[in-house]
């Protein structure tokens, strides 16, 4: 496979040279199998120098032009199948995580550790968009708090549920995702992957004006909700009831970026 991309990493990497100075390569420091230590490869995408967080935004000001094409298309992490070839990675398989949030959540790592990291799998999948949703006034508050548990969740799913049926579902979606822009939601108990459905717009009254709730009239001898709850409110946030990991920008409980699970079809 490297061979077969080796002409379109090629043109990358001469885009990345002609606009901006510094090395084509960005290595990132994170931990791989059984907890040792990984340099993930990834084409550069910020100017050469910039320091800052972690973790991009979608509209990060550090990205050159070239890179900011790059976070959008997954392409800046091809450089990584050098890393499967030395044998550190695989191609599927839970993503590999910067060490300061490995050890604030060893235990959590511990048995996502005893598998190769990949450079696609489900928590990949299930948040392709992470850098659209993350909040820009705290993004790594909000990473370590309300989406790192969902990425936990799903690695470990796959590390028990892992099989070359689930291998092969996970390419075939990977490239839906990459090649034609597929949003996914992964089934957070069985791992099923499906076309992630986009929250249905609110339907106004007149042009100009805010949706109106619809408050249904109670029924004789029925127990109504209250106001402002809608009846699958908690299926579609979150909850325990929700069985969907993916992401939506457009959460009523955080604003325009924020995390969504979804009832898989």
């Amino acid at each position: 496979m490297l061979i077969l991309l080796a002409p379109i990493m090629a043109v990358i990497a001469l885009s990345i040279c002609l606009e901006s100075r510094g090395p084509v390569f960005y290595r990132a420091r994170r931990v791989g199998y059984r907890g040792r230590q990984l340099y993930i490869l990834k084409f550069r995408k910020m100017r050469h120098g910039a320091a800052g967080r972690p973790l991009t935004l979608d509209r990060d000001e550090r990205f050159t032009r070239i890179g900011r094409w790059l976070a959008r298309t997954k392409l800046d992490e091809l450089p990584q199948l050098i890393n499967v070839v030395r044998g550190e990675m695989s191609l599927i398989g839970p993503r590999p995580e910067d060490p300061d949030f490995v050890q604030r959540h060893a235990e959590e790592f511990e048995p996502i550790l005893r598998a190769r990291p990949g450079i696609t799998g489900l928590s990949q999948l299930a948040f392709a968009a992470e850098g659209r949703i993350l909040d820009p006034d705290d993004p790594m508050g909000h990473y370590e708090e309300r989406i790192l548990p969902q990425k936990l969740h799903l690695d470990a799913l796959y590390v028990t549920c892992r099989s070359v049926l689930l291998d092969a579902r996970i390419i075939w979606w990977t490239l839906g995702a990459i090649l034609l822009r597929v949003p996914v939601a992964v089934n957070r108990s069985t791992a099923r992957m499906t076309v992630r459905r986009r929250p249905k717009r609110p339907v106004h009254a007149f042009p100009g004006t805010a949706a109106q709730p619809s408050i249904p009239s109670p029924i004789p001898g029925s127990s109504t909700r209250p106001i402002g709850r809608a009846p699958e409110a908690g299926r579609f946030l979150g909850t325990p009831d929700s069985s969907s990991v993916g992401i939506h920008v457009g959460d009523p409980q955080r604003g325009s970026r924020d995390i969504a699970h979804e009832q898989s079809a």
